[in-house]
């Protein structure tokens, strides 16, 4: 579409540097009206400053939304019914929120009859594809403007010569500050990449985090907590019911607290670069640690090693932006179906950045028979001689193997 064709555009707005360039330029650079999206999805900010910024530049149409719990019911939890993490390491906390926001952005372009949607994302980086790649998959002719693909405003001291240029007030610069981290936070997670981090030798500034103390300075004495899962969710903390962004913002604190949480990452980007980024994920540490340990109790051996064998693959659709495509959903409700019987309680100490399991159980759905993990006498429950059999059995291919392969004697 040309410019001109571009009557009406959806931002997804945060209020902050970048997206308020973007606001700017969009008016400037497209003569068009911008309809102005901002979602609360536990980000631990205030929103409503990003509506007297819109109104400042002269929106009309303001969208100021709380997904929370959409957030959490609809996308944290389910991937954490997958246990997924990526390259062994990433807990997904920026690559899940992408989904929400891009239908969002596609519900509001519906609504308002807007030509097209923008985003802030750079060209370097996964949210990019995260966001256009669900808006496509919702809106397949939809348009979208990703300004850094397109202007030529590519480093942070140019933004902040065009905001200076523009009247684009921006707290830090006001601050005589220089340029932050590029951070990123939610309900799950807080990200911090740019700065000294370009370098991934170079430790993170002690004063860089946000969510979490350092284990060193986490409390001397460990606290307990219980977490009762239904269908592969948590459903209450310490006997409390609670709705799922609830468990989060409360785990995230309990986490905090207690130094749990924390990485530092190099990952490989969609794109293909890599990329190194630090995290907070207190709740998501917590979760996962606790949803293997209730699955070990209920989830059958055969299934508990299929997700296992599926988790990666999983988790790369998260993170390279497939969670509206076919194949994700259809995983999703394999992963779904064995979670039917991960009923029961975990109870976990938290101590000084370490998550521990001190008690799993289930009063419906266990599938551990003391009679016959027993030590001690099992009065018949398991067969120790049925083992012969069994051994001698899957040894088959390993002793036909060998005999063949044994040299020849001597002629």
């Amino acid at each position: 579409m040309a410019h001109s064709d571009i009557k009406k555009v959806v931002l997804a707005y945060s209020g902050g540097l970048d997206t308020s360039i973007i606001l700017r330029w969009l008016q400037e650079e497209y003569g068009c009206e911008v309809v102005t999206f901002t979602a609360d999805i536990g980000q631990g900010e205030e929103v409503e400053p990003a509506r007297v910024k819109a109104e400042a530049a002269g929106i009309k149409e303001i969208y100021i939304d709380d997904l929370r719990e959409e957030f959490a019911r609809d996308f944290v939890f389910p991937i954490f019914r997958a246990n997924a993490v990526y390259e062994g390491e990433y807990l997904l906390g920026t690559s899940i929120a992408r989904p929400l926001i891009a239908k969002r952005l596609v519900e509001i372009a519906n609504e308002t009859g807007a030509d097209a949607i923008s985003h802030g994302a750079t060209g370097k980086g996964n949210d990019q594809v995260r966001f256009e790649l669900g808006a496509y998959a919702l809106k397949p002719d939809v348009k979208v403007i990703a300004p850094w693909r397109e202007w030529d405003l590519m480093s942070r001291e140019k933004l902040m010569a065009y905001a200076q240029q523009h009247g684009i007030a921006v707290d830090f610069a006001q601050q005589g500050k220089k340029s932050p981290y590029s951070m990123d936070a939610n309900l799950l997670h807080i990200s911090y990449e740019g700065g000294i981090l370009e370098d991934p030798w170079i430790e993170p500034e002690a004063d860089m985090w946000r969510w979490t103390v350092s284990p060193q300075a986490a409390p001397d004495r460990p606290v307990d907590v219980e977490l009762d899962y239904r269908n592969g969710d948590i459903v209450a903390i310490d006997g409390e019911a609670r709705t799922p962004a609830e468990v989060m913002a409360h785990l995230n604190a309990l986490g905090g607290t207690h130094g749990i949480g924390r990485d530092d990452i190099v990952e490989n980007r969609y794109v293909g670069m890599k990329a190194r980024g630090c995290y907070e994920t207190p709740a998501g540490t917590i979760m996962l640690k606790a949803h293997r340990a209730i699955e070990s109790l209920t989830l059958d051996r055969e299934a508990a090693h299929l997700k296992d064998e599926l988790m990666p693959k999983y988790a790369s659709m998260i993170y390279n932006g497939y969670w509206w495509s076919p194949e994700r959903m259809a995983l999703q409700t394999l992963i779904d179906q064995t979670q039917q019987v991960v009923h029961g309680q975990v109870r976990l100490k938290l101590y000084k950045g370490n998550v521990i399991v001190t008690g799993r159980r289930s009063a419906t759905h266990s599938l551990f028979d003391e009679s016959i993990a027993t030590f001690e006498d099992d009065a018949g429950a398991y067969d120790q001689k049925d083992a012969q059999g069994f051994i001698k059995l899957n040894a088959l291919r390993l002793r036909v193997g060998a005999r063949r392969s044994k040299p020849e004697p001597d002629a």
